[in-house]
């Protein structure tokens, strides 16, 4: 009895070491998208469908597909089993390849409590954490990692760059059960730290002493003063700016009654070095601008349920202008190394062989794009040459229409009178009757 009770605990203890899965998809059985339901809050829901891709390094492999252009889309599934995460590691991550080359769409996963109602699934519905790559434009991007905190959807107070590309990019969320959590792209830690000090959701824990004072002798200005030991040298001209030219001359034929007084023209004084100010020093009793002491904030206190969340269902709830996006590798666990080993399998494996197969894809369209550029300069060519054949032909009958009024004989004078008189009888003959 003692050695069976003794091996229930062993075997406990192992699974809880081990962690638990409480949602993996891999999309690699033909029915597997079936777990994911439209919600029934809107007709004009886009479909999705399995597809590996045009280009892809797992030949088993397949995802969920994002597959009408300009379409919201909301899906939802339900976990194995409902993840409340207070006290455990809480990983949510999966893969998403931009194969149609993004311009505008998201491609982010929506962590969902247990009391969805999956039919009424829309962007309005309560959720615990959203996560993934959202890219608009060449500014608009980057990688949402917002949590649900009494009610309110906080974004982490940094902005973390997604991946653009065409290819498949891994992007993990790791929560830890002491407050602290990692982001991760393609097993590259993006960004890490304390919860409370990337999501601004509780108060600081110190604030400036409200009670504080000025202190009456407190220097904060100015930061420079003149050097009271600096003193003007004797020779130092301050003035005047300009002096009358001594070089110049009264003209000859200056009338003092009819012009006036004569006064030389007034030049730069070359000796004019301009107001003397004492060189400046720094102000020894400069203290620099006041600030309060820093006191704890009575109004803080720790939050055992911070960053703890209730799950039930993964949502894809995104709108995105070209179709294309594609999920993959879904998981949601209490153990980030089976994370690190199922990445490694599903996706990290297989890298190399979808860069090499994306380079195969290129390289046809280029063919392709290559083939289509000759093609089109060959039929401007051959249009050009049959219009100019065409003018020339155009020519050689002009030539030949000249060439033939040339030769032909002119008509005699004579002759050409007399037809001129009998159609002047036909005309009178027309007339009389």
């Amino acid at each position: 009895m003692r050695c069976s009770v003794a091996l229930a605990a062993l075997a406990a203890l192992a699974s809880s070491a081990l962690g638990r899965v409480y949602y993996e998809e891999t999309f690699s059985a033909p029915d597997s998208i079936d777990s994911f339901k439209a919600t029934k809050a809107r007709d004009d829901v886009g479909a999705i469908k399995l597809s590996r891709g045009e280009w892809y390094g797992n030949e088993n492999g397949s995802g969920l597909k994002i597959a009408e252009d300009a379409r919201f889309y909301a899906y939802s599934a339900k976990l194995k089993r409902p993840f409340n995460t207070k006290g455990k590691d809480f990983v949510v991550q999966f893969t998403v390849k931009y194969e149609q080359d993004i311009d505008c769409g998201g491609a982010y996963l929506k962590l969902l409590p247990p009391t969805l109602d999956p039919t009424k699934f829309d962007g309005d519905s309560e959720y615990e954490v959203m996560f993934g790559p959202d890219i608009c434009g060449s500014t608009n991007r980057r990688v949402h990692a917002i949590i649900n905190y009494n009610g309110t959807n906080q974004q982490i107070d940094k902005v973390i760059q997604p991946r653009g590309d065409q290819l498949t990019h891994q992007y993990t969320f790791w929560v830890k059960p002491d407050k602290t959590f990692e982001i991760r792209i393609d097993n590259k830690v993006q960004e890490e730290g304390k919860v409370e000090d990337f999501w601004k959701v509780l108060p600081d824990k110190q604030i400036p002493d409200p009670d504080a004072e000025k202190p009456e002798d407190w220097v904060d200005g100015p930061v420079m003063i003149d050097d009271t030991e600096d003193v003007k040298p004797e020779d130092w001209v301050d003035g005047p700016a300009t002096i009358p030219d001594p070089d110049a001359t009264r003209p000859e034929d200056w009338d003092d009654d009819m012009d006036g007084d004569w006064e030389a023209p007034v030049i730069a004084n070359p000796e004019f070095k301009g107001e003397w100010k004492a060189r400046q020093i720094k102000n020894p009793a400069y203290q620099g601008e006041w600030t309060a002491p820093m006191i704890d904030n009575p109004a803080y206190e720790e939050d055992e349920d911070l960053a703890v969340f209730n799950i039930g269902y993964v949502g894809i709830d995104i709108w995105t202008v070209k179709s294309g996006t594609i999920f993959n590798n879904i998981l949601i666990t209490d153990d980030i190394d089976y994370a690190s080993k199922f990445g490694n399998s599903t996706w990290a494996d297989f890298v190399e062989a979808e860069i090499a197969a994306k380079k195969v894809v290129d390289d046809i369209e280029s063919k392709k794009l290559e083939e289509e550029r000759k093609a089109k300069e060959a039929a401007a060519k051959e249009a050009e040459e049959k219009e100019k054949a065409e003018a020339k032909e155009d020519d050689v009958e002009a030539d030949a229409d000249v060439e033939a009024e040339a030769d032909a004989e002119p008509v005699p004078k004579a002759a050409a009178d007399a037809a001129d008189d009998v159609f002047d009888e036909l005309d009178e003959d027309d007339e009389d009757k």
